[in-house]
């Protein structure tokens, strides 16, 4: 395999490492804000932010663990017929799959990221009003949430789309370290 293929692989699976060991502890945030929202309800005032947190929380969790659990393998599988291959006709199915694996992923990263430029308020200008005939980045209003709490959305829009592309580039990877496995290499 090429250098740059290589040093690829290990960055990403270095980078995805490193985030989904903290997005493990993410589940300790939202168990402290599950137990803070059951303790406020029983002695105090209910706190209006403790359930959209916790929902904001948990995609984090579930979307950033995502490439590691990739990585390490940890998606179920239907082991009926796969258990029982060779490691490379299992590099042949694995890299026949990914490519639907990225097309999903393309499609999720172009719908966070068209939904993220909604949070922001991101508008294009009209070309023909607009100077010189080019189109423009509008700053609009921030969405927010219709919730009695209103938190801005663009944050956790941005953590969504920053882990699809965080699993795009591990497919990538898991492709590659497929490629490799074929022509009899490793990584």
């Amino acid at each position: 395999m090429p250098r740059f293929v290589i040093g690829f692989v290990r960055l990403v699976d270095r980078l995805n490492y490193g985030i989904g060991r903290f997005a493990m502890y993410l589940l300790f945030v939202l168990m402290a804000i599950l137990m803070w929202s059951s303790i406020s309800k029983a002695f105090f005032n209910p706190s209006l932010w403790t359930l959209e947190m916790a929902q904001f929380v948990m995609v984090a969790y579930y979307i950033l663990g995502g490439p590691y659990t990739m990585q390490n393998e940890g998606h179920v599988r239907m082991d009926l017929f796969y258990a029982k291959q060779t490691p490379v006709r299992r590099a042949w199915w694995d890299g026949f799959t990914v490519f639907a694996l990225i097309f999903y992923l393309g499609v999720l990263i172009w719908g966070a990221a068209e939904s993220l430029g909604y949070s922001l308020g991101i508008r294009w200008s009209d070309p023909e009003t607009s100077l010189m005939g080019l189109s423009w980045p509008q700053i609009g209003r921030l969405e927010r949430s219709p919730t009695a709490w209103r938190p801005y959305l663009w944050p956790i829009k941005l953590v969504m789309l920053i882990g699809f592309i965080l699993m795009l580039l591990q497919a990538l990877s898991a492709l590659a370290k497929d490629i490799a496995t074929i022509r009899g290499e490793t990584i």
